[in-house]
């Protein structure tokens, strides 16, 4: 093989054992469990906002963020559930690019896999011990969901690896609601497959063992956009785009039909100033059509304390150092806008 072999990664101890969560943390976390399964459920006909950065890049800064979000989730508790974004990894299909925590717990230094993943189970422990949020992360290494399952709120399935089959059959494993992604070519029947897949019960093989899942009832849609022929980003989250996703999951009879709208990526052409119009623009849709009003649960928004992006050298505090970001006080508006409008 053209590789070289580093070292064996075998972990030395129970990560989970290592670093428990402790029994109010674990109370914290079932109590925002059972609110997000009755928001995608309709029992609860609040809204989920998926909201922070891009990537986790830096524990204090990630931290100082989640703390601002705690007296905002006070006052809009009746109208939005917010579930930060603490996104350890990133996918990255080319050499370049920072490849998040999980990787490279420093930035700025070598990739250690073994401190990565120490170092973010050590983050959403923080979050969920010291703000009360249990968080969102994407799955983008199956295998490793093991080491976050009793902390994370929300599980994504990113737009390339939605297509895959381990990432299907491990969502149908997982306990917490899963958003499948559609894929970068914009197709929404690999997405609405995907969601069917881990609806359902299978066998596989997961972590060198034979396991069997149940089905995961609140696996659902996320529409992010899409990429055309040509490598222009194309938006899926306008009202026709919703009555099509609505008709689908009629046709798929699938359990607890939910989208959460991706106000980022292709749908803004990551441009992060444009979330706060795209939200508007679904919320007012709702109001036009019942089976939309019913279908849309919630959104999802990159955002961070300083608006824009920098390189991973930049410097900046509480700057992306991958896709830009809305900054804090545009977010904290938005949050109240939405509030103000649901």
């Amino acid at each position: 093989m053209n590789m070289d072999f580093k070292r064996k990664l075998t972990i030395p101890y129970d990560l989970k054992q290592e670093y428990p969560v402790t029994a109010d943390m674990a109370q914290v976390f079932e109590r925002r469990d059972r609110e997000l399964k009755d928001i995608l459920g309709g029992r609860d006909h609040r809204l989920a906002l998926i909201i922070g950065p891009c990537s986790a890049d830096r524990e204090d800064s990630v931290l100082d963020y989640i703390s601002r979000l705690v007296p905002i989730q006070e006052k809009v508790a009746d109208k939005l559930l917010i579930i930060p974004r603490v996104y350890t990894n990133k996918p990255r299909t080319t050499g370049a690019g920072y490849k998040g925590m999980l990787h490279q717990p420093d930035p700025n230094a070598a990739p250690d896999m073994l401190k990565g993943l120490i170092a973010i189970r050590e983050l959403h422990m923080r979050v969920l011990r010291e703000t009360g949020f249990s968080c969102a992360d994407e799955m983008l290494y199956p295998e490793n969901y093991k080491y976050l399952d009793d902390v994370l709120a929300y599980v994504a399935v990113g737009a390339r690896s939605v297509e895959d089959q381990q990432h299907r059959l491990t969502s149908s494993g997982i306990s917490v609601p899963v958003g499948m992604k559609n894929p970068t070519g914009g197709d929404l029947s690999v997405m609405m497959n995907s969601i069917n897949a881990a609806q359902h019960g299978h066998t596989f093989i997961y972590r060198g063992w034979e396991a069997t899942s149940r089905g995961n009832p609140y696996a659902h849609a996320i529409l992010r956009g899409y990429t055309n022929k040509h490598g222009d980003p194309r938006p899926n989250y306008h009202y026709e785009d919703l009555l099509f996703l609505h008709k689908l999951y009629e046709e798929q009879g699938l359990q607890n039909p939910a989208v959460i709208i991706d106000a980022n990526h292709a749908n803004s052409g990551k441009n992060p100033y444009q979330q706060g119009r795209i939200i508007r623009e679904v919320l007012q849709n709702r109001t036009y059509d019942t089976g939309i009003h019913a279908l849309v649960k919630g959104f999802m928004v990159e955002s961070y304390i300083e608006d824009g992006n920098q390189k991973v050298d930049g410097g900046t505090y509480g700057k992306s150092i991958t896709d830009a970001c809305l900054g804090w006080k545009k977010t904290e508006r938005l949050i109240y806008d939405i509030a103000e409008i649901v």
